[in-house]
């Protein structure tokens, strides 16, 4: 069964089999045949990791080196319960604009190009330590894009720095990244218990911080200058919306030229005013903003967020007016306003933001939103407007539709569907927008600080405490329920949980054992120290051409069989192994945030390598010694 997997036997070793035949067995000869053909499919790359995975899975069940009962018990396996957990769990830091907040607060505005790449590495690095590193670098992708063009570099040189980032600042704590997650469970199942929030701390962030010292400091100028894939990509131009000055803002008292100056890295820029209802065209810079004022921005759709929250202020549409009148029917979607309980639960779960284009032979072309009561009809809102040529002269809500205009949508998924069914207009390739929410981010945020809280404590194991932190979230909607199960990454899921059986039939079979008495024989020559550095190094290899955390399960059940073989400390090599998978720079491949930065990149795949490969003997340097400190032979 899986919970015997890697527990102690009779003798106290961690195999199964204690044969010292020469020659293998069949149960050795089949594991290994299929360990050999699934590494290859791996690094062939023509079929996705999970299903090579499952294939794995169901060859072993077949041969008979995974009994049929145990082929599924991996999907309930603590990793990949608090795997899927984190995951969800970011998604609802990502979809609040909590992540968005702290960037703003944390990176400099004005400065040079050292102390911006050292703000925004380690910023990637802090925020993988604690969220999926995945999640951390899709979140940092827009704004490194933004500092590139601030720093006059091309945006890959700044892409392939963050991936590195958040790639090291995953190996600093128990949920950073999957591998550190396999790494525990495997400590647990070989009877030694699980690895706290931060045992990987102490090793892992001298190495990160280092890494991201070395790579803001020299590792950056390495990474060669290329034309980003996407520029060639559809660009919509920029979105004219309303913005309201509430009382009490940020915004209240200042010019509107140090407005401007507050949000430049946004690209927007304030094109009209509205003030007791009397609209100014292109207002002068020197004007004081009041209380009550609308300001009309023109800005990038997915610079709008930014624009909109370093001031906390919401688009004008999304602030439902008091009164009863026209306005009303373009008033935002409010859950409470719906009278049938259950299509309240269905809107509640899945606001959407959608980017339509009018075509010609549209039903809305001359129309505005006030004649269409997009309210009123459909329960959505127009919350910008973007049209080629000079920006409209009139409000939004009583602009003229014209066939081209682009239109930024909020409502329901089902009620935006049924207006671009009835209108006529279509959507634009999808892309992710949000509207910053402060207290739904501070929601998520105090959610994930809670959940990582009772785990480092020890108030509860690592799978529940974050499967609490899930439930809180649905509850308290920081992530859509809709979207629950839809920010989980399947393939990552059905990958762990299929190579876990796999890995147990190492043990069970006696291959892992074999396996780790040639490597400390034949290539560490029975030194420990050489055989850690083996582990590390092998393991550092393979991450860099197959999945990381495929390659930690492999690598765990060998690394408990050079220890136990050698009679040392067995949490030595599985930190090894911890840091080892947490090291994929020389490939596209081995990291999904490398496979990230390709095309906005413009990379070729042989372009890792060159800051890749100084990272990894940086690496090595580091970690070995501290390995052999922190955690003693």
């Amino acid at each position: 069964m899986l919970t015997q997997i890697g527990a102690p036997s009779r003798d106290r070793s961690y195999v199964v089999s204690q044969q010292k035949a020469a020659i293998l067995s069949t149960p050795q000869i089949m594991i290994f045949a299929i360990l050999a053909a699934m590494m290859g499919l791996f690094l062939w790359g023509r079929f996705r990791h999970d299903v090579v995975a499952l294939a794995a899975l169901m060859a072993c069940v077949i041969v008979g080196v995974v009994p049929s009962g145990d082929a599924f018990a991996g999907f309930g396996h603590p990793a990949v319960i608090t795997v899927a957990c984190v995951l969800v769990l970011s998604q609802g830091l990502r979809n609040t604009g909590a992540v968005d907040w702290l960037a703003r607060r944390i990176l400099p505005r004005d400065a040079g190009q050292t102390v911006t790449l050292l703000a925004l590495i380690g910023l990637g690095a802090a925020l993988s330590g604690f969220m999926n590193n995945v999640g951390a670098m899709a979140l940092l992708m827009p704004i490194a894009v933004q500092v590139s063009g601030r720093l006059n570099l091309a945006p890959g040189q700044i892409l392939m720095p963050l991936a590195f980032g958040t790639i090291l600042g995953g190996m600093t704590t128990l949920v950073g990244t999957p591998p550190n997650l396999i790494v525990s469970g495997f400590r647990q199942e070989a009877g030694l218990g699980q690895f706290e929030m931060f045992d990987f701390a102490p090793v892992g962030v001298a190495v990160a911080g280092l890494g991201v010292i070395f790579i803001a400091l020299i590792g950056w100028r390495l990474v060669p200058a290329r034309k980003s894939a996407a520029a060639d990509g559809f660009d919509t131009g920029a979105y004219l919306t309303e913005v309201r000055v509430p009382e009490k803002g940020k915004a209240v008292g200042l010019t509107l030229r140090g407005f401007e100056a507050e949000i430049e890295d946004s690209g927007a820029q304030i094109v009209g005013l509205v003030r007791n209802d009397v609209a100014i065209t292109a207002p002068h810079g020197g004007r004081r903003i009041f209380a009550g004022d609308i300001l009309v921005l023109q800005a990038d759709v997915d610079a709008l967020a930014e624009a909109l929250s370093v001031f906390d202020i919401k688009l004008e549409e999304e602030k439902a007016p008091s009164d009863d009148n026209e306005d009303a029917a373009i008033a935002p979607f409010q859950a409470d306003e719906i009278t049938d309980a259950d299509d309240a639960d269905d809107v509640s779960e899945e606001i959407v933001l959608r980017e339509l284009a009018v075509l010609p032979g549209s039903t809305i072309v001359g129309r505005s939103a006030s004649d269409l009561r997009l309210r009123t009809r459909y329960g959505v809102n127009l919350l910008a407007v973007s049209r080629e040529g000079r920006p409209p002269q009139a409000r939004l809500r009583h602009l003229r539709l014209r066939s081209g205009d682009l239109l930024l949508m909020q409502g329901p998924a089902e009620a935006v569907a049924e207006f671009i069914n009835d209108t006529g207009c279509v959507p634009l390739g999808e892309r992710e927008l949000r509207i910053p929410d402060k207290k739904m981010a501070i929601i998520a945020g105090a959610i994930m600080v809670g959940a990582i809280g009772v785990v480092t404590l020890g108030l509860l194991p690592a799978p529940v405490g974050f499967a609490l932190g899930v439930l809180a979230s649905m509850v308290l909607r920081t992530v859509p329920l809709r979207k629950i199960y839809t920010s989980i990454d399947w393939p990552v899921i059905v990958l762990l949980a299929a190579l876990i059986p796999v890995a147990g039939a190492m043990l069970t079979t006696g291959a892992a054992d074999l396996l780790a008495r040639f490597l400390v024989d034949t290539i560490a020559q029975s030194n420990p120290i050489a055989a850690l550095a083996v582990v590390l190094i092998t393991t550092m290899f393979l991450s860099d051409v197959m999945n990381n955390a495929a390659t930690a399960a492999i690598l765990c059940p060998i690394a408990l069989g050079i220890a136990s073989t050698l009679g040392v400390n067995p949490d030595s090599f599985l930190m090894a192994v911890a840091i080892g998978a947490s090291c994929a720079f020389l490939t596209p491949i081995g990291h999904q945030n490398n496979t990230l930065i390709l095309g906005p990149g413009g990379f070729r795949f042989s372009d890792y390598w060159k800051l890749g490969l100084l990272v990894e003997i940086l690496v090595v340097m580091v970690s070995l010694p501290l390995l052999l400190i922190i955690w003693p032979l």
